[in-house]
């Protein structure tokens, strides 16, 4: 039985063997690790399905400017809430933005995740991303370009609309069709508000020039995103990650072939927009075929034969 004004932090027991003998059962609480670093903070304070999209995010390699952005909007919102139930005021937030950076850097891989994300956190209604570039805007007529712009915005009304290579769109100078879908996409923005979210992505210096074309333009895309190069260590864990998600795995000889080739080109002075992700994908998606070539000559390859890129798979 239950010793009368035992604490709550003890359970006392009398033995069955023994009426002098007493057991106490001290039930400590569990120490629960405090959130830390801002991305423990916001997962902690997060819905399920939000923190499991922020999860996502955190599993990607580098990105850490984008990380630390859409955690910050995050934090905003949900302060807005707060200050709502206070009868504070709340400034009217748009949240178009500008990701410059070379290319497989990631951009339209956080367009996608800041989709899910803005759904999750009530901002969009989808979530969905529509990736479009020149092509898919301008057109071959007078009203074309309007038309199709137009069309688009609203296939990409609550979600993203990502315009990869939006510079380009400028490239044709006051007669070409291009100016009429900026000017277009800029009354879109106005018109629609916050009802989808607009992304114009492209290279640095490319972006910088852009933006200074359209007077209207600066104001109406607040938030800038850098995506920087990844380093050679960066590279060599996508690499291990992306032959990981295709069932297959890099040998010691590979990895170390495949670390010299990114180091080279790294450091090669003659590329100037190294393509990062992409470089290393293209050398994998290459070593996989000509893996497969070899496999040809042997007679029924095992398991680990099939898994294996080995050093001769990475031809040039």
């Amino acid at each position: 039985m239950k010793q009368a004004g035992a604490s709550s932090a003890a359970d006392v027991h009398e033995s069955s063997s023994s009426s002098n003998r007493i057991q106490v059962v001290f039930n400590r609480p569990l120490r629960i690790k405090q959130p830390n670093t801002l991305a423990e903070i916001v997962r902690a304070s997060a819905s399920a399905n939000l923190a499991s999209v922020f999860d996502e995010l955190e599993n990607l390699i580098g990105l850490h400017e984008a990380k630390k952005t859409i955690y910050e909007i995050y934090a905003l919102i949900k302060m807005n809430k707060e200050r709502e139930k206070h009868g504070l005021k709340i400034e009217k937030q748009v949240f178009h933005m500008v990701f410059k950076g070379n290319p497989g850097t990631g951009k339209t891989t956080i367009a996608r995740l800041f989709g899910k994300i803005f759904k999750e956190m009530g901002v969009l209604s989808k979530g969905h991303l529509i990736e479009v570039e020149r092509a898919d805007l301008v057109g071959e007529f007078i009203g074309h370009t309007a038309q199709k712009t137009r069309d688009l915005v609203k296939k990409a009304l609550g979600g993203i609309l990502f315009i990869d290579e939006a510079y380009s769109l400028a490239r044709g100078g006051e007669k070409d069709f291009g100016k009429e879908a900026i000017d277009c996409l800029t009354k879109s923005l106005e018109d629609y508000g916050n009802e989808f979210v607009c992304i114009i992505a492209g290279y640095n210096e490319e972006m910088d020039s852009f933006l200074e074309l359209n007077p209207g333009m600066p104001s109406r895309f607040p938030v800038h995103i850098k995506f920087t190069d990844y380093d050679a260590d960066e590279l060599m864990e996508i690499a291990h990650l992306m032959s990981k998600n295709k069932e297959y795995e890099l040998s010691k000889d590979a990895s170390e072939k495949l670390r010299r080739r990114v180091t080279a080109a790294l450091n090669d002075p003659f590329i100037e927009n190294f393509s990062n992700a992409r470089f290393v994908r293209n050398n994998i998606e290459k070593a996989i075929r000509v893996q497969a070539v070899r496999l040809l000559k042997v007679y029924e390859p095992t398991k680990e034969d099939l898994l294996t890129l080995k050093s001769e798979d990475f031809t040039i």
